[in-house]
């Protein structure tokens, strides 16, 4: 179950450390000398939504949306407590960084003694909170501009709560109706709108592509533009150029575009083959494009799949993006 179709409806064994003789980056003799990477390493807490949902979304996505609005803690079913999610990071995947998702903690947004443990925890581990992925909260570029302004509004806890836990950004979606131009409009309206009160909290926001019009890098790279605000970016996710059933936009063509504007990076991961690679897109090229754009920050690790655990999946990215960073570095 992949993020982008579970929000739309909404509004082997772990692979590890050595890689085969058929691998590009082989040893050939002699032990290789680690790199330090020319970037930093997060974990994407949708990584883990199965574990911290459990069997929540069994019955339907309708029930479940139904739940997180009312009795949101109910759909936390899963084996873990996302309370923990820093200290869970720390010790399951010697991951320093967390990138959090809001529909974990959708009821305790405004909690300030569950937010002060949160960041206790977190701050016990050594482990840095970089952002909050948002959803749920409606559509930054809806085409009535009253359920705009509500949408821009009730983002706000997050970037407060941003602030609070010390993250840089808070990641959106820009989602609209309309034609090109009009949703490119309404987007940048809302985005302007919600990235002027996070700047007072010197917060940015950051805009995955995400489905529709945002999984077209031009058009979205043009909407930051017209935003035209320093705390306002992108996200670019390696695995989210769908827009449509039937149109897709290149990739590296569009992380490459994307990448003007990044605060972030999303390294969507979803089936590897028996070398450890990701069988669906090349991590060396996609790495080399954010190191080309100079982009020094926290790539975030995104399992998506399903022929692995969880748990290996993370453990396979992390292995991968060490391996082609070293490479690169």
């Amino acid at each position: 179950m992949n993020r982008k179709t579970f929000l739309n409806r909404l509004t082997l064994a772990t692979v590890g450390g050595t890689a085969l003789l058929s691998s590009p980056f082989a040893l050939t003799g002699c032990a290789r000398t680690r790199n330090e990477l020319f970037f930093k390493i997060s974990l994407a807490q949708w990584s883990l939504h199965r574990t911290y949902f459990g069997d929540a979304l069994d019955g339907g996505f309708g029930e479940f949306a139904e739940t997180l609005q009312t009795s949101p803690n109910d759909v936390l079913q899963g084996t873990e407590d996302p309370l923990y999610f820093a200290q869970y990071t720390r010790e399951m995947f010697d991951i320093n960084a967390i990138e959090y998702v809001n529909t974990f903690y959708f009821g305790r947004a405004e909690d300030q003694q569950y937010l002060n443990e949160l960041k206790n925890i977190a701050d016990n581990e050594g482990v840095r909170s970089v952002l909050i992925m948002c959803d749920a909260e409606g559509a930054l570029g809806d085409e009535d501009s009253d359920a705009r302004q509500q949408a821009v509004e009730n983002h706000y806890k997050w970037v407060d709560m941003a602030k609070f836990l010390g993250c840089h950004s808070i990641r959106v979606n820009a989602n609209s109706q309309g034609s090109y131009e009009e949703q490119m409009e309404r987007s940048a309206d809302g985005l302007r709108s919600l990235s002027e009160y996070a700047a007072g909290e010197d917060i940015n926001v950051i805009v995955e592509n995400h489905g529709g019009l945002s999984s077209n890098a031009e058009w979205l790279v043009d909407t930051i533009r017209m935003v035209d605000m320093p705390n306002c970016g992108t996200l670019p996710d390696f695995g989210n150029f769908t827009i449509s059933e039937d149109e897709h936009y290149d990739i590296y063509k569009g992380t490459e575009e994307l990448m003007e504007f990044a605060k972030g990076v999303s390294a969507k991961a979803n089936v590897f083959d028996e070398d450890g690679y990701e069988a669906e897109m090349d991590y060396y090229r996609l790495m080399e494009i954010v190191k080309n754009a100079g982009f020094t920050d926290y790539v975030g690790i995104e399992y998506e799949g399903d022929q692995m655990s969880e748990i290996d999946g993370i453990n396979a990215t992390k292995d991968l993006l060490i391996r082609v960073g070293e490479e690169l570095s």
